[in-house]
């Protein structure tokens, strides 16, 4: 006698799986519809008239589409007595964020290689107190620090502003490297040394092209750090070399009569784009460089 009941067992196991994943995707799709729905109020409010703002639903797609805003928050809107808009902050942090990057995963990099290649007394005591600088708060080093610049002449300016990333960074991105090159095996080191290759000559020619996925993760990290502070920008800047943050904080909470918030919105997301599009194009070689050298061998 056939056994029909194993066929139908295995029919209701199979749509209580289909049943299963379409809630988890409508699920995730509630949430992923949540978390971008400030990003879509802002985008439609910058492209609105404040007419329509005063006498439209926050949530609705603009009746006309308008750029003004746009061109207001990059090169008219005022962030104190000037109107120069965002445009000269922007290229600030750009000045600011691209040689401190460059400097921080430099220094790591070669931190990294030091700690964990070239062992020496105190290496774990070095890179013990490099990482507990990880964890100091950024209100710990303000007074410090300005000292600090102020006795080196940068005070105010954004090789000054440079330094403070590059510094600041250093426990990061040493951390970064070192985590890495661990799992490097050192026999490639002695082989090398062998061969007659001094320190540089095997960091240079052996660790740093292998070092891609790791660079990648530290360049995303820095930029995203040194792009998006606020503390630091506002503390050792001044007029005329404050970052875009700093910009766009005196754009917000300066008015002079009716408040913009088309503009107001279009300069947010103008600030927040670079680190956006970082993302966007390198997010899978950011996980991918997270997990590279997780497993020794």
């Amino acid at each position: 006698m056939t056994d029909l009941s194993m066929p139908r067992t295995r029919a209701q196991g199979t749509a209580g799986k289909t049943a299963l994943r379409w809630l988890l995707y409508v699920l995730l799709g509630l949430f992923a519809l949540y978390y971008l729905m400030p990003l879509f109020v802002m985008v439609t409010t910058s492209l609105k008239s404040l007419e329509e703002i005063r006498t439209g639903s926050l949530i609705a797609l603009p009746r006309d589409v308008t750029l003004e805003a746009w061109k207001t928050a990059w090169s008219g809107a005022c962030t104190g007595i000037q109107c120069e808009g965002l445009r000269p902050y922007f290229w600030n942090s750009v000045l600011i964020a691209v040689p401190a990057v460059i400097l921080s995963t430099l220094l790591g990099a070669l931190n990294g290689y030091v700690v964990a290649q070239w062992r020496f007394r105190g290496a774990n005591i070095i890179f013990s107190l490099m990482l507990f600088g990880c964890f100091i708060p950024f209100q710990v080093v303000l007074l410090p620090m300005a000292r600090l610049l102020g006795l080196m002449g940068l005070a105010g300016t954004i090789p000054g502003l440079i330094f403070v990333h590059v510094i600041y960074g250093l426990g990061f991105t040493t951390l970064f490297f070192r985590n890495y090159y661990v799992t490097i095996p050192a026999e490639l080191t002695k082989a090398a040394r062998v061969d007659g290759a001094g320190f540089f000559r095997i960091f240079w020619s052996i660790f740093l092209p292998l070092s891609l996925p790791i660079i990648v993760v530290t360049v995303i990290w820095q930029f995203t750090q040194i792009w998006n502070d606020f503390l630091f920008g506002v503390s050792f800047s001044q007029a005329g070399t404050q970052p875009v943050t700093v910009a766009l904080n005196n754009i917000v909470n300066s008015t002079t009569g009716v408040k913009e918030y088309n503009v107001d919105m279009a300069a947010a997301i103008i600030a927040g784009l670079p680190t956006l599009l970082v993302y966007v194009v390198a997010g899978k070689y950011f996980i991918r460089g997270l997990t590279a050298g997780s497993v020794k061998g």
